[in-house]
């Protein structure tokens, strides 16, 4: 790699970091589908318009997009996108969630009786850490200005890490900007900085916890065989582990059990996240919580995505104009439902967003005969707010201040499959 691609390479990776993403976030071929044809639909009509090039701007579209989304994954998780799952969605319960917490994986709907798991925790699984020198933060890097390289090998994986030194470049400087490089590298390892008496340190840590069977580590780095110069492990001593991973220890029901995760499952049932240790021999119960406390939780995590979509929406009034019509647009969606909703123990705010009476709520559910009957308007709700939380991940520009150009010739436009407006149809932004 030449040295201009070699800066442009440092400089991709230093700028760009990834989205973590959910298993909401994987398609069919037929959904990606439908996605492309709605874009193209709307490109086919849309106005031109000339182009944005604020930067604020843009950063408002983008995060409209990923708060759309946001709010079509929470209500996914409750069961939203299934025929009455909304109400049929069970919750996990732990009686010590200073122990473990849990969420319920199992099969929905009626079924044999599922079991409580008793968890007691021994210690956690724990990730390896690897510190490197002290080095005078302010002082200039007694690494000689070349490009220096060395590998990581991980998860049975090696990566050649890159980087320059410059003529007068200090060690934290340096040392920054490998927080940077590795941190947006994406390969399981979070870099940062340890500080002790005005000297850094680069401090690597595995995402990853535990060790595999055979393995005595999870990551390791030299530069013996490097690409580049080497020398660069040794000054800032990233190859010395000042902690080494180690497997979960725990109980289920009395049998002793090990695991290279904090994150594990129970017979299909539960996904259980260990987060602490059990103090003189205390358990966790993990169980199913009744339908009333089930059906109250997914009311309560559908009221907080469209909280957190009007909060986020409403962030812009100020200095985005037109999210006054969002917030609108989200309020009418909640008052055409408003009073069927204040019987549940919802109640619409001021402000747009909704107030929980969970009491109400639980008597509501407690007292029904028909529980889709009488939740069928939190139903339509949920299926109303689905359809706008797609419409503006579609196109959240229909929500931005633009100057228009011109219209398009109505009833003589033809849809182009290769060209997505600016406009519209913003699948991806900045990550990859």
């Amino acid at each position: 790699m030449g040295p201009v691609l070699n800066t442009v390479y440092n400089n991709y990776l230093t700028t760009y970091t990834s989205k973590p993403l959910t298993k909401y976030d994987t398609h069919k071929k037929s959904e990606l589908r439908n996605v492309y044809n709605s874009i193209v639909k709307i490109n086919k009509d849309e106005p031109w318009y000339l182009p944005t090039t604020s930067k604020d701007t843009q950063q408002y579209a983008v995060n409209l997009k990923e708060n759309a989304r946001d709010l079509r994954n929470t209500i996914a998780q409750i069961g939203g996108l299934e025929k009455d799952g909304l109400f049929r969605k069970k919750r996990a319960y732990s009686t010590d969630e200073g122990i473990a917490t849990a969420s319920y994986v199992g099969p929905e709907g009626s079924g044999p009786e599922v079991p409580d798991f008793m968890v007691e925790v021994h210690s956690l699984a724990t990730s390896q850490e690897n510190l490197g020198l002290f080095l005078p933060g302010n002082g200039r890097a007694s690494l000689s200005p070349d490009t220096y390289s060395f590998d990581v090998n991980i998860n049975d994986m090696n990566y050649e890490f890159q980087f320059s030194v410059g003529e007068n470049e200090t060690n934290l400087e340096m040392q920054e900007r490998l927080v940077r490089l590795i941190n947006n590298s994406d390969i399981g390892l979070r870099a940062s900085l340890a500080e002790s008496e005005g000297r850094t340190s680069l401090r690597l840590t595995s995402e990853a916890t535990g060790l595999a069977s055979g393995k005595d580590y999870i990551f390791a780095i030299s530069d013996d065989h490097t690409s580049k110069t080497h020398g660069a492990v040794e000054y800032l001593g990233l190859d010395y582990t000042s902690r080494e991973a180690s497997n979960a220890s725990f109980s289920v029901n009395g049998e002793e059990l090990t695991s290279p995760s904090n994150r594990l499952t129970l017979d299909k049932l539960f996904e259980v996240q260990l987060t602490g240790i059990s103090s003189g021999g205390q358990s966790a119960k993990i169980g199913l919580k009744t339908d009333v406390e089930s059906l109250t939780d997914n009311v309560s995590h559908l009221v907080g995505g469209y909280n957190d979509f009007i909060k986020a929406a409403s962030a812009y009034l100020e200095s985005q104009s037109r999210s006054r019509q969002l917030v609108r647009e989200m309020k009418g969606i909640a008052s055409v439902y408003g009073n069927s909703l204040e019987t549940m123990g919802l109640n619409l705010e001021e402000d747009g967003t909704l107030a929980i009476d969970k009491d109400a709520l639980r008597q509501t559910a407690t007292q029904t005969r028909d529980i889709n009957e009488t939740f069928s308007p939190l139903k339509s709700f949920s299926n109303m707010l689905l359809r706008k939380s797609d419409q503006v991940s579609l196109n959240p520009m229909d929500y931005v201040e633009k100057v228009m150009v011109a219209y398009k010739n109505p009833g003589h436009n033809y849809p182009n499959p290769y060209i997505t407006s600016a406009y519209s149809g913003m699948m991806f932004d900045g990550y990859f």
